[in-house]
């Protein structure tokens, strides 16, 4: 079905204006960009894909915004493509060590185990841990150890190559966390709404690697241990397997929700320029509750509607420079750097 494109769909989520068309005030759209408007200085980009419908939504969602720690599903998209060819095995033993080398000029550095989610692993420095363990503790608990471990295996511009082809052509995997060279320089992990809900659907879809190796990933997926994005907004008991991302005034979450009943969607929820945590993640589960609606409503014809903003080339750059903590629950586990738009506090090196 053709898209009905309404353009400037960006001024409405930033609250800086009204839409070229009017949106119908009961529509999905306008009840998103409503509630978007209750908190000022958010930017937002949704993407929305029923599977087993195909009804789907895009609001703003060719926006790039910093990755935070989405970036680790394509990560984890790669290595299991590359069990599937025989190419690696889950059970593979790494060595784990705190020491990486900067993309810039190869100069090493280690990680702040303060700043880590999953403070655990550094216990296992020193020794080898199964390929498996690392990219279950890189999802569910967003450890940045793991993190940069697996990314020098899987290869980062390898990563980006994989995601391109499954549908996500703006995303960009450079490198892992804490590389403040390459922070300075402006190299830095990004994505869109749009590229998130395509990777998600390639999984949810058996699309991104073998049925197997698909149903493993939503399976280590279901397990996140950060939940007061997308599940807070859905019934009790909701399943979703997804991913969030956090630093300083840039909070996502995307990944597959299974409503009772019918078949699951994927929606993707990116934020940034919201300064309190709480607040990001309020509007998040707010999203997340309209389009659960939306979607478990008595079936009706599809409608699909795409509301755009003139896609940035890179990163928007705020005002206050500085440097971004790293990410994580609340603040803690991520694996890149960028400078939001808009850092309403200081930020300490990614």
């Amino acid at each position: 079905m053709p898209e009905l494109t309404i353009f400037s769909l960006a001024l409405v989520v930033a609250g800086a204006a009204a839409p070229t068309r009017p949106l119908p005030d009961d529509s999905l759209a306008a009840r998103i960009a409503a509630r978007v408007a209750e908190t000022p200085g958010a930017v937002v980009g949704v993407a929305f894909r029923d599977l087993s419908r195909g009804d789907s939504l895009n609001l703003n969602a060719d926006e790039l915004f910093h990755a935070a720690s989405t970036m680790k599903v394509p990560v984890m998209i790669e290595l299991f493509r590359r069990v599937d060819a025989g190419a690696l095995s889950l059970d593979q033993q790494l060595l784990v060590v705190n020491q990486f080398a900067s993309i810039v000029d190869g100069s090493p550095y280690a990680l702040d185990i303060g700043a880590d989610s999953d403070s655990s692993l550094y216990a296992k420095v020193g020794a080898r841990v199964p390929v498996s363990e690392l990219i279950a503790r890189m999802i569910d608990h967003s450890s940045n150890l793991a993190t940069n471990t697996l990314i020098a295996l899987a290869d980062a511009p390898t990563v980006t190559r994989t995601a391109r082809a499954l549908g996500a052509p703006r995303i960009e995997v450079l490198r892992g966390v804490e590389d403040q060279k390459a922070f300075d320089r402006g190299l830095v992990n990004r994505t869109s709404a749009r590229d998130l809900a395509a990777l998600f659907a390639a999984l949810a879809t058996d699309r991104a690697a073998s049925p197997a190796s698909c149903r493993r990933m939503r399976d280590i997926l279901l397990g996140q241990a950060y939940n007061d994005g997308i599940p807070a907004g859905l019934p009790a008991g909701t399943r979703v397997a997804h991913k969030t991302g956090d630093i300083t005034a840039v909070n996502h979450d995307a990944g597959i929700v299974y409503p009772a009943g019918r078949g699951p969607y994927v929606l993707a929820v990116l934020t940034r320029g919201v300064a309190r945590y709480e607040d990001a993640q309020r509007l998040i589960a707010d999203v997340a509750r309209l389009v659960h609606a939306h979607a478990t409503a008595p079936r009706r014809a599809a409608l699909t509607s795409s509301l755009h903003r003139a896609p940035t080339s890179g990163l928007d750059r705020g005002g206050g420079g500085g440097k971004l903590p790293l990410d994580g629950r609340r603040g803690p586990a991520t694996c890149c750097a960028a400078a939001p738009p808009v850092l309403s506090a200081p930020s300490v090196p990614q």
